[in-house]
């Protein structure tokens, strides 16, 4: 089908007023703020008129509830969307949950996002002239690539009955929106189905069910004469054949899509040139435009007694940005020129709530009334009905309030203001905005390198070496295990404050080990039984246990994967040795996965079994007598479809 153009947001404004007149609805002229920046924004050339400054704020109403509330640049309390409208966002994202409610009416939380609370948030959105993306997770609560849960009342549908169910929900929803005066401009089928969606595991049947969906949206285009782009959304660009592997599989099932959407974190997803490469060859292979998902913490601080998901302990090559408001201002900047190097197809960002801030109390014990009875934390207890292994254990407030784009107290920060100045550029005062925290990987009895001088950036991009002093006992780096020094940096008579992150590990004799080199050459990999596997090594932190690389696996075919992993240790010392990994991954059984080390023509082996993302597994093998000097090391992974994992962290070390 011929590619839908997107409506400038003039025109898009325009025709809305026309069709609010004819029910009543007013119109609420917004005039782009002339507060200053505060922040240093630099011109993003060629950036399009009509380009999407997004934000998901699908929260804003369990958080309102709440007892937040939001003001303007000038410090007036003041409508949550106005102020977004101000600053330059042209466009709203809301999250749609089919039924985030257990059976006595009780809300999961995460903003119990039903169809009502997404109408009442769009057509806040529509009174001040922004567009607004339907994202439907087809889920009664979170979907991401860990999670793709079916809805409640879709459990026990097969697929061609799911399908149906999937198309009439979208309709109902949609038609319900738009005769609300809500202004729909795209619709996302799923989100983030890179693992699946709506229960589904093999994109065949993810691709017949976003087809429904599609049919859908394009009825409702059709009966409203109202262009709508379709959207799929995928996360991890920085696995780029992934990408290249689906957009071929749409194109195979045929599935009528507008907009290659993708997650973009910098903490996690790889490089921005990486992404805009990736997302162009979509562009141009297939005709799709691109829409990323994007966020980025300013500050290091927790303001409501929940632990965030970014912290200050997270190993700090995953900061390509300073945590700081300039560096978020930069970080969004900066992902908004990548998707314009995309060219026409690169039509916008969208900001992942950057309103879910604390609510008011004095603590966590506080808030957690309030969460619960508002939905207003990521999950509440009640949502161990439907996902009881996850946000039914975990339930709490939020953990993104540090990655918001208002301060703790609902006051914008600087930083909100770089959607409407990425046109021009902006500046303010040149001061030093943050100091580098070094972080190291030492092997036990080697000297840790504290430095004398540590970088300063400026908030203007430069950078210059000041002087630090560590206040550290280096008796602690005798033992295995992580350390945080704290230091003081002084330039003239201003002084910061510097942490540097030690881990003091054992010996180790496997090349590469944690796979942060560029240089794979040492390892090797072997797929078993003609069993294709989809293996590499991903540059995700927070798949990571050192560094921010690990060894990836997934399964995208029937037949599951099945290889081996090994690297030959030579030049050892007659000895004993112990041999341990670290892995996590899918819990889909059958498994047969073991680790095992060869020496002298003998194999030891370690089983193991994975569980789940991020629940770390630690097999070890002791007492590995080598005389020869060499030793071969390695794992094995036999799977089921649908199966993932990550391998990392491979350690053969000296036994006494």
């Amino acid at each position: 089908m011929k590619l839908r153009k997107l409506i400038p947001l003039a025109a898009a404004v325009l025709m809305l007023c026309t069709a609010c007149a004819g029910r009543g609805d007013k119109q609420t002229s917004v005039k782009i703020s002339d507060a200053p920046a505060g922040i240093f924004v630099k011109k993003v050339e060629n950036l399009p008129d009509d380009f999407i400054f997004g934000c998901d704020v699908s929260s804003v109403i369990a958080q309102e509830k709440s007892g937040v509330v939001y003001y303007n640049d000038e410090g007036k309390e003041q409508d949550l969307m106005l102020t977004l409208a101000e600053n330059g966002v042209n466009t709203i994202r809301i999250r749609v949950w089919n039924d985030p409610y257990d059976e006595d009416g009780k809300g999961y939380g995460g903003g119990s996002n039903d169809v009502d609370t997404a109408i009442e948030i769009g057509k806040r959105a529509t009174k001040y002239g922004m567009g607004c993306i339907i994202d439907f997770h087809y889920s009664d609560f979170w979907a991401d690539p860990n999670k793709q849960m079916v809805p409640k009342a879709w459990k026990d549908m097969d697929l061609e009955t799911k399908q149906k169910a999937l198309h009439d929900f979208t309709y109902d929803s949609l038609k319900k929106m738009l005769d609300a005066g809500v202004n729909v401009t795209m619709v996302q089928l799923g989100n983030e189905t890179t693992t699946g969606m709506c229960g589904e595991t093999k994109k065949s049947a993810v691709c017949k069910l976003m087809i429904s969906g599609g049919e859908a949206v394009r009825k409702i285009e059709e009966e409203y004469k109202k262009d709508i782009l379709i959207a799929i959304h995928l996360t991890n660009p920085e696995s780029g054949d992934d990408y290249y592997a689906f957009a071929q599989l749409l194109k195979e099932f045929k599935v009528d899509y507008d907009v290659f959407g993708t997650s973009y974190y910098p903490y996690w997803h790889g490089s921005l040139d990486n992404l805009t490469e990736v997302l162009k060859n979509i562009s141009e292979k297939y005709g799709k435009k691109a829409v990323l998902e994007i966020s980025y913490a300013y500050t290091y601080d927790e303001g409501d007694g929940f632990g965030n998901t970014i912290s200050e302990g997270m190993t700090t090559a995953a900061f390509p940005y300073a945590v700081t408001v300039q560096g978020q201002a930069d970080s969004i900047r900066d992902v908004t020129e990548a998707v314009v190097k995309i060219g026409e197809a690169g039509i916008g960002v969208c900001y992942w709530e950057p309103a879910w801030i604390p609510v008011p109390g004095t603590g966590y014990d506080d808030r957690f009334p309030v969460w619960e009875e508002n939905g207003s934390g990521w999950a509440s207890s009640y949502s161990s009905d439907y996902d009881p292994d996850d946000a039914g254990k975990y339930y709490g407030g939020s953990s993104w309030d540090n990655q918001a784009m208002f301060d703790f107290e609902g006051k914008p920060l600087p930083s909100l203001s770089v959607f409407r100045f990425m046109k021009e550029g902006a500046s303010t005062d040149v001061k030093i905005d943050s100091v580098a925290n070094p972080s190291y990987i030492v092997r036990i009895g080697d000297e840790v390198p504290l430095p004398e001088k540590i970088t300063a950036n400026y908030n203007n991009g430069e950078t210059t070496e000041i002087d630090v002093t560590w206040d550290v006992d280096r008796s602690q780096f005798e033992k295995l295990g992580s350390y945080t020094v704290k230091g003081t940096a002084v330039n003239g008579d201003d002084k910061y404050d510097v942490t540097a992150y030690v881990k003091i590990v054992e010996l180790n004799y496997v090349e590469n080990y944690s796979f942060e080199d560029e240089d794979e050459s040492m390892w090797k990999i072997t797929n078993i039984d003609d069993v294709t596997s989809e293996i590499y090594i991903i540059d995700k932190q927070s798949d990571a246990v050192t560094g921010s690389k690990s060894l990836h696996f997934y399964s995208t075919s029937d037949e599951g994967v099945n290889f081996t992993v090994e690297q030959e240790v030579k030049n050892l010392k007659a000895g004993n040795y112990k041999f341990s990994i670290v892995m996590h991954g899918s819990e889909l059984t059958p498994q047969e996965i073991e680790i095992y080390a060869v020496s002298d023509g003998v194999e030891y082996k370690q089983s193991l079994t994975i569980s789940g993302w991020t629940d770390y597994k630690y097999p070890v093998i002791e007492n590995i007598p080598c005389e020869s000097g060499t030793i071969t090391v390695g794992a094995r992974v036999k799977a089921p479809s649908g199966s993932w994992g990550n391998l990392d962290d491979f350690v053969l070390a000296p036994q006494e």
